[in-house]
């Protein structure tokens, strides 16, 4: 991959070429090395590993001449022989407003989403070692984003539901409260819905295929994953029916969700519900370090999985401060299984000696004050 930051965060340029092997970013709190990391994220579908509002991105001090975007990200990606250049950047707009654009092979995209078609890549943060304590909505992107790995339209009809579900809840806070209308709003939201939570129940069997395969052979505890909410039992046991089941229960809601001023029933609401399988214990009660073993586990069983589906091809993984709260055998563990899988991980950390296992297996970069240097 060859990647080009301009205007991003703390860089006003910033050029980086692999050599597609694992790469390692060290450098101290602060460096810029998350903001690498960052700028990749956003060659995917949505807002990227932090999921800020795409302005946050803009340089506190933008360097002019050197684009006519506000921020850009550019790549280019080689491929089973094949080179596809990718980009993207906030550009301004009309009436002081911001817009996105995505270009593919010099071409316009029309959303980010067709990002996913090119290049699939998963993540994990520091945030993410909450993940099993805080709120479901943190669980239900982490899940979103190991589907879009195995079917890049999750992200278009993630965009129709959110589209059909507020246009509904502003017909039914203001009016006029039309029948036809809210029917095809439902009617869009149940198609939409159904095909959602289908998405991620058949990532959730194909991740728990691979995580029992894994059980005891690696460093890292298995995990049982399961989908949890109402509308997902409610698909589950109307089987084949499952939309227009959707569709009649989100009519006969109206009224409720009128006076709660929210949907009170769809794929929006579903969580997913994660067990350390040999202690049989939820991921919630788990220590810090077994969840953040539990999601490393989670992670490389989808890369696996991807890997097998797509002809050896593993996804990108971004690991930021990935050494945190692991001990120096999952450490080496984490890295061997990275390199078996000829995947390019991008990871971070403060202390290059986390590293040192990979000795000359990886490309090694060391920032500072958002400068790289290339380490040999």
């Amino acid at each position: 991959m060859r990647l080009a930051l301009t205007n991003f965060r703390s860089y006003a340029f910033a050029e980086i070429a692999t050599s597609g092997r694992p790469v390692v970013l060290a450098g101290h709190n602060g460096a810029g090395k998350t903001n690498i990391l960052d700028a990749i994220s956003l060659l995917s579908p949505g807002r990227g590993l932090r999921g800020t509002r795409l302005s946050d991105h803009i340089r506190k001090a933008p360097q002019a001449g050197l684009s006519d975007a506000l921020w850009a990200v550019n790549a280019t990606i080689f491929r089973d022989g094949e080179t596809y250049e990718v980009g993207t950047g906030l550009v301004p707009s009309g009436s002081g407003s911001e817009r996105r654009l995505v270009h593919l092979n010099g071409a316009p995209a029309q959303s980010s989403a067709d990002l996913g078609e090119v290049i699939q890549m998963t993540w994990l943060t520091p945030a993410m070692d909450r993940l099993f304590i805080e709120s479901a909505s943190g669980r239900r992107r982490f899940l979103d984003r190991l589907v879009l790995g195995f079917d890049a339209g999750h992200a278009q009809r993630s965009l129709r539901y959110e589209h059909a579900m507020q246009e509904r809840a502003r017909l039914l806070k203001f009016g006029p409260r039309d029948p036809a209308w809210l029917d095809g709003l439902e009617s869009e939201m149940a198609e939409a819905g159904t095909a959602i939570a289908t998405a991620r129940a058949e990532t959730v069997e194909k991740l728990n295929h691979a995580l029992a395969k894994r059980e005891k052979a690696g460093a890292f505890p298995c995990a049982q994953l399961a989908l949890v909410g109402e509308a997902d039992q409610l698909l589950q046991d109307a089987g084949d029916g499952a939309r227009a089941a959707l569709q009649e229960r989100l009519g006969r809601l109206r009224m409720r969700d009128a006076e709660m001023r929210r949907t009170t029933l769809g794929p929006h609401l579903s969580d997913l519900a994660v067990r350390h399988a040999e202690k049989r214990m939820d991921a919630r009660d788990c220590s810090t370090g077994e969840q953040k073993a539990l999601l490393v586990s989670i992670v490389l069983a989808d890369a696996w999985e991807m890997a097998r589906l797509r002809g050896g091809r593993a996804p990108l993984l971004l690991l930021d401060e990935i050494a945190a709260h692991l001990d120096a055998r999952r450490r080496a563990a984490l890295f061997e299984e990275i390199l078996a899988l000829h995947a390019q991980a991008w990871m971070t950390g403060t202390d290059l000696s986390l590293f040192e296992n990979l000795g000359s297996r990886a490309d090694i970069y060391t920032v500072a004050d958002s400068e790289l240097a290339r380490q040999e």
